[in-house]
């Protein structure tokens, strides 16, 4: 049940037994069925999740419309970073696509961990550069590219994202509304016969 965080801690930092140990003490294993919310919104984000199995996808509610940010996997990690920090409450929802089970490490723990094994503030800047990285990434996609480009860009790099995931979310990640996927896929379908 733990190799799977260990081994995608291990691509952070390097711990000796005693420290994982110490480490996997202050996890909680959670399961959710398909389709559950693991975070509401106006729910303050109290936990970093890893996901052992399953699929998270976070959303923002706009006008009472769905609008998909990002998609998480098996050995991904995942918190709304703002609300986690700032104990405000969270804008976004997160919601499992599958039957997941999910690490769940508390906040006040993660602090604990920061004095108690040093290392792992570097952990922890490391996956806020991450989080960082992929904010900007995402933004610099929906404001640079057409929607597909940003359809081929997302196959390319995320081709689990296609298998696992509903098209009508596929688009609303992309910013688009499923009849224009539905147009750029047959559009590329045609171009490879």
């Amino acid at each position: 049940m733990y190799h799977q965080i260990l081994t995608s801690l291990s691509k952070f930092i390097s711990l000796d037994s005693a420290e994982q140990e110490d480490f996997v003490s202050k996890l909680e294993l959670r399961h959710y069925n398909k389709k559950e919310l693991v975070l509401k919104e106006g729910q303050v984000c109290k936990h970093a999740y890893f996901i052992n199995y399953g699929c998270l996808r976070y959303y923002y509610n706009l006008d009472g419309q769905d609008s998909t940010a990002q998609f998480f996997f098996e050995n991904g990690w995942y918190a709304d970073y703002e609300s986690f920090l700032s104990g405000l409450p969270s804008k976004q929802n997160i919601e499992t696509l599958e039957n997941s089970e999910l690490l769940l490490l508390p906040a006040k723990a993660l602090q604990q961990l920061f004095v108690e094994i040093p290392k792992f503030e570097r952990f922890g800047r490391l996956m806020a550069e991450n989080a960082f990285l992929g904010i900007k990434q995402r933004s610099e996609m929906l404001e640079n590219l057409s929607a597909e480009e940003r359809y081929l860009k997302l196959m390319q790099e995320r081709p689990k994202v296609f298998e696992r995931i509903p098209q009508h979310y596929i688009a609303s990640y992309l910013g688009i509304q499923p009849p224009s996927l539905s147009r750029i896929r047959k559009k590329l379908a045609n171009k490879r016969s």
